[in-house]
């Protein structure tokens, strides 16, 4: 195996920290969870989460491929939703909150893993796993990140879908919530639509994109994908007490990752790679903000 011992260290260190997280969040918001079998709904979701991962971890480290990633990170969604719903349902029926922001989760998941399904057999690779796939060991990173990348951000989801108590009915946060998800939803998708366009046309082989969403802001897809979130949020205002509000770390958690972590750095770091000395680009980066848009240009 090709692996060498600070393979395995830091593959150590990462797996613990991930378990480590999860039994902290899991005890912070599974006060109120259906039990089932003497443990919280809350923590069978977590198991989930970072089951599929390792599951398809196996023939991914075998193949050394990261095709079916994404797509792997989008069918936990749905199964982490339907099982939710299912063990809430064994103290109540769903209520119209948690059949929406259920049906929610699942239009996102589906319309951005098929989306980045579909971008990585068209380029027939991921940059970002070249140096990891090369070792199951440290493949086995981004395959247990992505479980608690899923569990994190739908913590509020599993919180109100697996809440033994009956919740308050539908009121005007609720009301927010889905106009912000809305919004964020509608910018995501707007965003790696124009994107895909654009880098279909031969002539812009090379370039960078500076037209639509993207002349705003040079990262609207992550804009969407932080607002849609923060909308998911809104929902847990009427429901949560005690410790469960601790689930609105899932916006932060979001916002922290994409702009500090392996998001907007990364990117920008491959762009000043390929178009740092060119003036038009220099430009485009002066005037156009990183993440919040700007709906006036520098003179």
């Amino acid at each position: 195996m090709d692996f060498t011992r600070q393979d395995l260290r830091l593959t150590s260190i990462v797996v613990s920290s991930v378990f480590i997280i999860l039994f902290l969040m899991v005890r912070a918001v599974g006060k109120n969870s259906v039990v089932l079998n003497e443990y919280s709904a809350v923590l069978y979701c977590a198991v989930i989460c970072i089951g599929i991962q390792w599951i398809a971890w196996i023939p991914a480290s075998i193949m050394k491929s990261e095709r079916f990633y994404d797509l792997t990170g989008g069918l936990t969604y749905v199964t982490v939703v339907i099982f939710s719903l299912w063990a809430g349902s064994q103290s109540e029926p769903p209520s119209l909150r948690e059949l929406i922001v259920s049906i929610l989760v699942v239009i996102w998941s589906l319309r951005l893993s098929f989306f980045l399904y579909i971008r990585i057999h068209r380029t027939g690779k991921d940059g970002r796993f070249d140096q990891l796939k090369t070792s199951p060991i440290r493949f086995l990173v981004p395959w247990t990140i992505q479980g608690l990348w899923v569990f994190l951000t739908m913590i509020v989801v599993i919180v109100i879908n697996s809440q033994a108590n009956s919740t308050s009915a539908l009121g005007i946060w609720d009301g927010i919530g889905l106009s912000i998800w809305s919004l964020g939803f509608g910018i995501e998708a707007v965003a790696d639509h124009q994107k895909t366009v654009f880098n279909a046309e031969p002539e812009n082989h090379g370039k960078w994109i500076d037209s639509g969403l993207w002349s705003y802001s040079r990262h609207p897809n992550y804009l969407g994908e932080i607002l849609l979130w923060t909308g998911i949020a809104f929902f847990g205002i009427s429901c949560f007490t005690g410790l469960e509000r601790v689930a609105w770390v899932s916006p932060i958690f979001i916002y922290l990752l994409l702009t500090k972590i392996s998001g907007t750095p990364i990117l920008d770091k491959r762009s000043l790679e390929k178009w740092g000395e060119n003036q038009e680009y220099q430009k485009y980066r002066e005037n156009t903000p990183a993440l919040i848009p700007r709906f006036f240009k520098k003179s």
